[in-house]
């Protein structure tokens, strides 16, 4: 068996004290029991007995302690890990929203140019409307509402995208926030319920 490091001890000795209930008290309390014990072979077996059942009981509530605050710090480990991955899953929704502000923005744009290009098409239509009626000016003109129709039908879906891409990153910003509160909720949660643990297990 290898040469037991610092760490080690610190950790076992952690492990021991538990809570902070008085385990390691107990421990130092339990091996000046078993030595006095050792060292006492004048008491009665019935005394001798007593006081074997007094240090079963007392590693007992040692082990006991023990084995709760491994399963405490096992839990919190995979807390730790639970929350690793919320705030992973958080940063890659805000890189999504980033990415839809930035093609939202990219959609503002090209609905501004079909503004401006319809505009231009009104002013040159006007303009066109006051020359004498011609076949060819009349086919000029149906062709030109046909293609201002289809501006306004992309100018249409362009809006209609841009409103929902606005929706769906209020909701996300809200969940987001909601998310954050949550978590704040469960850390003041946590540490509410250590400091309500504490006074239980001193009373043991």
């Amino acid at each position: 068996m290898g040469a037991v490091t610092d760490d080690e001890v610190i950790r076992k000795r952690l492990l021991i004290d538990g809570d902070g209930a008085g385990d390691d008290r107990r421990i130092n309390l339990l091996l000046k029991s078993f030595t006095k014990w050792c060292n006492s072979p004048s008491g009665t077996l019935e005394e001798g007995f007593t006081q074997y059942q007094r240090m079963v009981a007392t590693l007992a509530q040692c082990e006991f302690s023990m084995g709760k605050t491994l399963m405490v710090y096992d839990m919190n480990l995979r807390e730790m890990e639970n929350y690793e991955k919320i705030y992973a899953n958080i940063e890659q929704n805000i890189t999504s929203a980033h990415e839809k502000i930035t093609e939202c923005k990219k959609e503002i744009l090209r609905a501004k140019r079909i503004r401006k290009n319809r505009q231009e098409y009104d002013a040159l239509a006007k303009v066109i409307q006051q020359h004498p009626d011609r076949h060819e000016t009349l086919q000029q003109l149906e062709a030109l509402d046909k293609e201002l129709q289809q501006l306004s039908h992309i100018k249409e879906n362009v809006d209609a995208k841009l409103e929902l891409r606005k929706k769906q990153f209020h909701v996300l910003l809200t969940t987001i926030q909601e998310l954050q509160q949550t978590l704040e909720n469960d850390e003041k949660s946590d540490s509410d319920d250590h400091s309500q643990e504490s006074p239980m297990e001193n009373g043991d």
